[in-house]
């Protein structure tokens, strides 16, 4: 079944709003991230005790399990809101799959919506590279994972 030139616009705007409003949701989240790991800065210098730093990678990855998770629902709601899933687990098993880009296949969208889904898929790649780059830029801040034994002779 093709879709029109219209659906298809109006596929990629649904699409794009909603790309907008994760890219949102995710930036805001990592700025209250850094806003905490800023706000308790004195407690994470690497001369301080490392169960502290350790405690603040372990809020940092939650944080961001926790974004995606908002994510996913918002999509999640958004195929239910469209009519194109039947139940709440239905469209978060979907929205999961789409967003982390598995794609089972064993649930699908009618042709009507899943470019929506495609955009999905691209903007949860995007936004776990963020994060990865985020935790990684957090881990090295705080010296976590150093080891002396590099600096011995």
């Amino acid at each position: 079944m093709a879709v029109s030139n219209a659906q298809l616009l109006l596929n990629l705007g649904v699409g794009g709003a909603m790309a907008s409003a994760t890219v949102l949701v995710h930036f805001w989240g990592l700025i209250v991230l850094s806003w905490l790991m800023n706000r308790h800065g004195h407690r994470l210098r690497p001369h301080v005790n490392h169960f502290h730093r350790a405690m603040a990678i372990l809020v940092v990855v939650l944080g961001i399990f926790l974004l995606h998770s908002i994510e996913i629902w918002l999509y999640a709601a958004l195929y239910l809101g469209l009519g194109e899933m039947s139940s709440l687990e239905e469209a978060l098993y979907f929205s999961t799959s789409a967003f982390t880009t598995i794609g089972f296949g064993d649930v699908v969208m009618t042709p009507r919506w899943r470019m929506v889904s495609a955009i999905e898929g691209a903007n949860g790649w995007i936004l776990f590279a963020w994060s990865t780059a985020f935790l990684l830029a957090v881990t090295a801040r705080l010296r976590l994972l150093e080891h002396r034994w590099l600096d011995r002779d």
